[in-house]
């Protein structure tokens, strides 16, 4: 063999290491480092409010609470013992008695739902007002004329509501009222709180055609593949993206939901698999809502969904979602329930619910991990270590914020940080040797409520998080990837460099590929078939 030849060969040789070694687990999935993919296909106004914008009477979407004042009598109106008997116009102040939450019908269509969770009503023969129907219909129904903050009320088929003498609410008065203060059918109405803006708010808000048209702008331009190509080259290994139950419903969910999020979340299995990036499918929105939050897709802040009918729909969801991602390559795991509420969905409940629900998955997949949500108020994380909900890849999720408590209001940078190293990571190290489910912090954030906190201290809170999390047996999620708060913006944090992941964790151009491509390049050349 000459020497050109052997050297050839020499060459060729090293050619297959290096390619073998691009083929090797240099990048191997270990822990989650990820991201949510929060406000897409499960709606939370604070994340994008200008998606509420165009609601007419976008202060008085469902589940705002409102008081009445007669401006005649100068007294609110009450539903006496908060609902269930009789309505009455005299209370000099206002309390939870005398509010009401609306549930829209249209935008000038209100019921008003009291305390105990009864409507008011103008069923009687008289025309007498009271708060004692269950259900809404059309005698629940009021038409709202508006002046401002003065309102104007008749049922959808009856004379405007007046304030009488005798303290009560009539509904016959057959006069076009008037604005001013003599009029006694006019009402002052306050808003007492409009904070729910979620699903039901936006597609009950707009009306169904213009939900579509809204929702599937937002759907198709809020997450797409560059933002995947984005995270892939942050190191992120994984999102986790929150559903809502009518997803089972696609493409044609019950009112007032819009379809089309099932197809988004089949695109996002599709850029995941493009950018070796893993999914975990959050149920964020359980049907009845398991919290009473806007990314429950509450109506009004109650919680229902502890009931065995909504429970029994919760299920299906998980079955429909198990049996049409078990075998996607890009699956990582299922997320039963997001953030149950501790003070409305009782621990047994749950617990049974969590086993159901691992059962179901692993009727499709013996690897993809189960993942249990702690929780949120008075409970402590360990309840469903003690649980014993399966023998196998099951995860505990666990969502640490320095917010939503009046301890943190007043902590300083630095008791923040210590915060973190003296109450997270010993919590952490406890349920990581527990001998149960592995550890997950699906959702924390690079906020505090530390005012003025300059650049450096919020990288300082950030070093602190990931050096703590990343302790996690099976890793953390940042929440969220966009958002109009700058500093709940992963996206925004990595590019203004107020987050600092590892460096360890950027993808940088493969040396072994490169080195591989040049030796193939070099071959070519040798043999005379490049220029």
């Amino acid at each position: 063999m000459g020497r050109f030849a052997r050297l050839r060969l020499e060459i060729m040789m090293l050619c297959s290491i290096l390619f073998a070694l691009t083929l090797s687990p240099v990048d191997a999935f270990d822990k989650v480092r990820g991201v949510n993919l929060g406000g897409w296909l499960v709606v939370e106004g604070w994340i994008k409010p200008s998606l509420f914008d165009g609601i007419p009477n976008g202060d008085m979407l469902d589940g705002t609470q409102v008081q009445l004042k007669s401006v005649t009598l100068q007294k609110y109106v009450s539903a006496v013992g908060g609902g269930g008997s009789n309505v009455t116009v005299d209370r000099d102040s206002a309390s939870t008695w005398e509010t009401f939450k609306l549930w829209r019908v249209s935008e000038n269509q209100f019921q008003f739902r009291t305390l105990q969770g009864q409507f008011l009503s103008s069923a009687n023969d008289n025309g007498l007002i009271m708060a004692n129907a269950d259900t809404p219909g059309m005698t629940e129904t009021f038409f709202i004329e508006r002046n401002n903050s003065r309102i104007h009320m008749k049922p959808t088929n009856g004379s405007y509501i007046q304030a009488t003498t005798d303290n009560v609410l009539v509904a016959n008065y057959q006069f076009q009222p008037g604005w001013d203060d003599d009029n006694v059918a006019t009402f002052e109405i306050t808003i007492v709180s409009n904070n729910l803006h979620g699903d039901y708010q936006l597609a009950n808000g707009y009306g169904l055609e213009k939900a579509k048209t809204v929702l599937a702008e937002h759907r198709k331009t809020f997450i797409t593949s560059n933002d995947f190509e984005f995270l892939w080259k942050s190191g992120i290994n994984t999102v986790r993206i929150p559903v809502g139950w009518w997803i089972v419903k696609d493409p044609d969910p019950p009112a007032p939901f819009v379809g089309g999020s099932l197809a988004a979340l089949d695109s996002a299995f599709a850029w995941a698999q493009a950018y070796d990036i893993k999914c975990i499918i959050d149920l964020h929105a359980a049907p009845g809502s398991q919290n009473g939050m806007e990314h429950s897709a509450s109506r009004d802040g109650s919680v229902d969904w502890p009931s065995p009918d909504y429970i029994s729909q919760t299920l299906d969801v998980i079955d429909f979602l198990s049996a049409r991602y078990a075998n996607n390559t890009a699956l990582l795991g299922i997320e039963l329930l997001n953030e149950p509420s501790a003070a409305s969905v009782p621990l047994d409940m749950l617990i049974s619910y969590y086993k159901k629900g691992y059962q179901i998955v692993r009727n499709y997949s013996s690897t993809a991990y189960v993942i249990m949500c702690q929780r949120i108020g008075n409970a402590d994380p360990i309840e469903l270590y003690q649980a014993n909900i399966g023998s196998s890849n099951v995860v505990v999720d666990l969502h640490y914020y320095n917010l939503f408590d009046p301890s943190f209001d007043n902590l300083t940078g630095v008791q923040n940080i210590q915060f973190i190293y003296n109450n997270r990571a010993v919590q952490l190290e406890t349920l990581n040797s527990a001998n149960g489910p592995l550890v997950y912090i699906g959702e924390w954030v690079n906020e505090w409520d530390v005012t003025n906190a300059s650049k450096i201290q919020y990288q300082m809170f950030g070093r602190a998080q990931l050096e703590v999390y990343s302790k996690a047996s099976f890793g953390w999620s940042y929440w969220t990837l966009k958002n109009d708060q700058p500093h709940w913006d992963f996206e925004w944090n990595i590019k203004n460099r107020f987050l600092l992941l590892s460096s360890s964790s950027v993808k940088l151009p493969n040396f072994f590929l490169v080195a591989a491509l040049s030796c193939g390049t070099f071959l070519l050349t040798m043999s005379g078939f490049t220029r």
